[in-house]
């Protein structure tokens, strides 16, 4: 059995409906932290600030490279542009990285699985 913080909060991927004071809504959950929304599961992740955004936090993007195409970042409030070498391991695995504020992450996000895109977002809670 997995231990819990092995367990996603859910077993595929799903709309998110609602963001804000530190949280996500989605799939009629609630999560509050940041979150990895893979095509499988969505997972709390424990990132709260961009510049903590690296391979291993992406761990489990680099595992489903596979069955992604375009990872959306959601860097919070800020503006964030993810480092060369960070850009250039996702692209050997064939992963485009694309960077906004975490509210226009998840309009996008919403946008390309309502289209059955093979897109990730890794979404960094917004106060």
């Amino acid at each position: 059995m997995a231990s819990r913080s092995d367990a996603p909060h859910l077993p595929r991927s799903a709309p998110i409906e609602a963001y804000g004071n530190g949280g996500f809504a989605f799939a009629e959950m609630s999560h509050r932290g940041s979150l990895l929304c893979l095509p499988d599961a969505m997972w709390a992740w424990p990132v709260t600030r961009p510049e903590d955004i690296d391979k291993r936090s992406l761990e489990r993007v680099f595992d489903a490279a596979n069955s992604i195409d375009t990872l959306i970042v959601g860097s919070g409030t800020g503006v964030w542009r993810p480092p060369s070498d960070l850009r250039q391991a996702l692209r050997a695995v064939s992963i485009v990285v694309d960077a906004m504020q975490t509210g226009p992450a998840i309009r996008t996000y919403n946008i390309m699985i309502g289209e059955r895109r093979r897109v990730a977002a890794a979404l960094i809670a917004v106060p």
